[in-house]
């Protein structure tokens, strides 16, 4: 059923309807007419409130869990609310400090990235989560150091201070010589470049043969990069933090549910490819229930918002995941001002 557009509500029922939609995100609890004839704003009888609760039920913004209890929003009612009812407050002064903290300690931007998402999982009481889908590391400088005569170390530092290091196989016979002028040559003339941007230019002038350079040289750097292009596009990191947050006091109703859940975020590959559709805009994204085909059988909701690299390119996403009666109107905010705290961290 579709459910009706809140410009076909009235005034009355779209007062009722924000009511038992605030209670219930704050309590967690159904919301019976008897509750809501008690707030003096409303000024309505308990017999008038039912007959509005049971038409938003018809309408499919409204559901009663059992026969004698108050009503829940759906859904469908939730995201309604969320689109064009709720009022979204900024995040206080405490909650942007802690943030901005969890970011200025310095060290890796992976460790800045695990102590944002521990700082937003803690202000929110949810799980936080933090993804850097793809590798789009732009090359600063990459060295070579010889282990054996038939391996190498490649170190790769990138611009945002990043340092990785692999080991690739060498072909026979190359030395020192070769090692040093491969890494010479990436750092004088590649930098600055994605790794994918470096490889296929170094392919191209290959194939045109303009690298003036040894062909044992010419391997390594082909060797070198190839190595991260291949390895980091499709490694997502993907950093998980506050999973206790989800048993609160309330999951001893629903343990399947929370049980479910955390078996839901052992899926890394999937949250990734979840967070990875929240890069498609600047906007922050809000995934009630249903909506993602991952978190449908818990009944839970992801808030995620994109952050940005140097160059203003969408470059990873940071969020949180808990159950559907978040208090999105405070944790909306503080998901979207933690990205650009991250977006101002890299630049």
């Amino acid at each position: 059923m579709t459910p009706t557009p809140i410009t076909e509500l009235t005034t009355r029922a779209r007062d009722v309807f924000r009511l038992v939609v605030e209670a219930y995100l704050e309590n967690g609890q159904p919301v019976g007419s008897r509750t809501l004839s008690k707030i003096s704003a409303l000024n309505l009888s308990p017999a008038s409130i039912r007959n509005v609760m049971q038409d938003l039920e018809e309408a499919g913004l409204l559901a009663s869990p059992h026969t004698s209890a108050g009503r829940l929003p759906t859904e469908s009612g939730l995201r309604l609310f969320v689109d064009g009812m709720m009022q979204v407050a900024e995040p206080s002064s405490e909650d942007r400090a802690q943030i901005e903290a969890s970011v200025a300690e310095g060290g890796p931007i992976e460790a800045a990235l695990a102590q944002a998402t521990a700082a937003l999982s803690g202000l929110s009481a949810c799980a936080g989560l933090v993804l850097v889908p793809k590798a789009e590391r732009t090359l600063r400088q990459i060295s070579f150091v010889p282990l054996t005569t038939d391996q190498a170390l490649v170190v790769l530092v990138a611009s945002d201070g990043a340092v990785e290091d692999r080991v690739i196989a060498l072909p026979p016979g190359v030395d020192a010589g070769a090692l040093v002028e491969a890494g010479n040559y990436i750092t004088a003339t590649l930098a600055g470049l994605t790794l994918a941007e470096a490889l296929a230019r170094v392919r191209r002038e290959l194939e045109a043969e303009r690298i003036a350079i040894d062909r044992a040289a010419q391997d390594l750097v082909a060797r070198g990069l190839a190595i991260w292009s291949s390895d980091g596009a499709d490694r997502p990191v993907l950093i998980v933090r506050g999973q206790a947050n989800l048993i609160d006091e309330r999951a001893g109703e629903d343990l399947h549910r929370v049980r479910q859940l955390l078996d839901e975020l052992e899926s890394k590959a999937e949250i990734a490819a979840l967070l990875d559709s929240a890069r498609t805009g600047d906007a922050t994204r809000i995934f009630i229930g249903s909506e993602n085909k991952l978190f449908s059988l818990s009944g839970s909701s992801v808030i995620a918002a994109p952050w940005h690299g140097t160059d203003g390119r969408i470059v990873g996403v940071v969020g949180v995941i808990g159950p559907t009666r978040l208090n999105y109107a405070r944790i909306v905010p503080m998901v979207d001002f933690t990205a650009q705290t991250l977006t101002r961290l890299l630049r």
